[in-house]
């Protein structure tokens, strides 16, 4: 007769690894089912242009990563984890040659944007210095869990995070210091213009004074195979090339957890239209490349900075989000980049490189918008095209085939914008809950969102682990 599980996860990404390795953790029986042949979703890496040339097909820098509760309350170092941190965390290079950085000190990054804005930037980043472990704590988590341990500083932070980044940015004279805080605000997949984008910006800001942007030796698969062994060493197991479609497939089991999107999550668990007003945000094109050397960017700081944004105005960052989002194809895209070759050399061949690139395209979009990106990049690394060996592009279409979490290619796994910004996947009191009482959710869909830093199934975990304590 086969035994009763006390939990089984679907999906193997960083959340369900997390979600799995706490609940292994604190003695219960766990059974992790991915679809795919290896452990990682979103954190992963493979050769995916010419051998040797190891790649990240999505996250590959970390700024959330590091500073995580949940991953730093895991004894992640000794299953293999190391973080690598380049000399310049950020730079945001412009048409004349110059950069606004980011780096650990606060001081060099206020400089680098000008006499003009120094003072500014200390003062907006300065309430929250040196209170990274309760900031995080409160902030990466659902609104209602509780009361937040700082209240009055998240009280602080909300009052700024709520705004639009477009008004925060007033506070900026020069075009330097609100490139850059548009550009930040920008990896929420929406228009700076749009509600609560300041909180997104002020985050990876605080985060790369308070433990920087770094990359995992190795790669991003360093993560998700470090929360595997940790997984294991407490009696977990793993069964890959294990796709699920239906709740009845799996073993018996008190609770069943998902790191899906919510649509199928209920389409695996019968769950009906109970997610049909979730939305889903525009897409990704991402280009991973082989280079011969290291990008020639015009700007020196950008030669050493491991994160690259393309966007040279606050004007221009916002017109690529919202087309995006409205639905047009990609003129002039805010571009992203990735260079972990110069932290971590030994993911490519002697001398050589890898280099990601994405900008924003509409959901689902078809089209190829490798001509516009090399185009971006060109203006600001004259003779980047010549450096490419190789190049793997991946459109909406093929972001959607790789992680099936990423609908239309939605790499955030559900849209930033209106309420869904702070209500997640839909309004309810345990979030990470459903329909069913022996069935939760724990991707990306959920609070605290997006990024490779695993809270949301550290949270799910905590709701699971409450729900059996009850049930027993």
């Amino acid at each position: 007769m086969t035994s009763m599980l006390d939990a089984v996860v679907v999906g193997a990404g960083p959340n369900g690894l997390t979600a799995a390795a706490e609940l292994a953790r604190r003695g219960l029986a766990v059974e992790v089912h991915e679809a795919h042949g290896t452990v990682g979703g979103g954190a992963s890496t493979e050769e995916l242009t010419l051998p040797g040339f190891r790649h990240d097909p999505c996250s590959a820098v970390h700024p959330l990563g590091i500073g995580s509760p949940a991953f730093r309350a895991m004894p992640l170092a000794r299953h293999g984890l190391q973080w690598l941190h380049p000399e310049v965390d950020l730079a945001h290079p412009f048409p004349d040659g110059t950069a606004a950085t980011l780096t650990r000190s606060v001081g060099e990054s206020a400089m680098s944007l000008g006499a003009a804005d120094a003072g500014a930037y200390r003062r907006l980043v300065a309430p929250f210095l040196g209170h990274w472990d309760t900031l995080a704590a409160d902030f990466l988590r659902t609104p209602w869990d509780g009361l937040p341990r700082d209240p009055y500083r998240l009280a602080r932070f909300g009052l700024l995070g709520l705004q639009p980044a477009t008004w925060v940015a007033r506070r900026f004279r020069g075009a330097k210091a609100r490139g850059l805080f548009a550009g930040l605000a920008a990896h929420a997949i929406a228009p700076t213009s749009g509600f609560a984008t300041s909180a997104i910006a002020l985050v990876f800001a605080l985060a790369a004074h308070e433990n920087g942007w770094p990359v995992p030796r190795g790669g991003s698969q360093a993560i998700s195979d470090a929360l595997a062994s940790l997984l294991r060493e407490h009696g977990g197991t793993i069964h890959t090339g294990s796709e699920v479609k239906r709740l009845d497939e799996l073993p018996p089991a008190r609770a069943y957890i998902f790191d899906t999107s919510p649509t199928a999550l209920a389409r695996i668990a019968g769950l009906g239209s109970a997610y049909r007003g979730y939305r889903y945000g525009a897409s990704a094109f991402k280009i991973d490349y082989a280079l011969s050397g290291p990008v020639p960017w015009t700007a020196e700081q950008a030669r050493r900075a491991g994160t690259v944004h393309i966007g040279p105005t606050t004007g221009a960052i916002d017109a690529a989000l919202s087309a995006a989002v409205q639905g047009r194809d990609p003129d002039k895209p805010f571009l992203i980049t990735a260079q972990p070759t110069l932290t971590d050399p030994g993911r490519a061949p002697e001398g050589r490189h890898v280099f990601w690139a994405y900008g924003h395209v509409p959901a689902g979009w078809e089209g190829d918008a490798t001509e516009v990106i090399e185009r971006q990049l060109e203006r600001f690394a004259p003779g980047f095209r010549d450096l490419v060996l190789a190049r793997a592009v991946a459109g909406p279409p093929q972001l959607a085939a790789r992680n099936a979490n990423y609908v239309g290619g939605d790499i955030a796994c559900g849209a930033f914008a209106g309420l869904q910004t702070l209500i997640r996947p839909k309004l309810a009191r345990v979030p990470y809950a459903t329909a069913h009482p022996a069935v939760f959710l724990c991707s990306s869909a959920t609070p605290p969102g997006p990024g490779v830093h695993g809270m949301s199934g550290h949270h799910a975990a905590k709701a699971v682990w409450r729900q059996l304590r009850s049930s027993s």
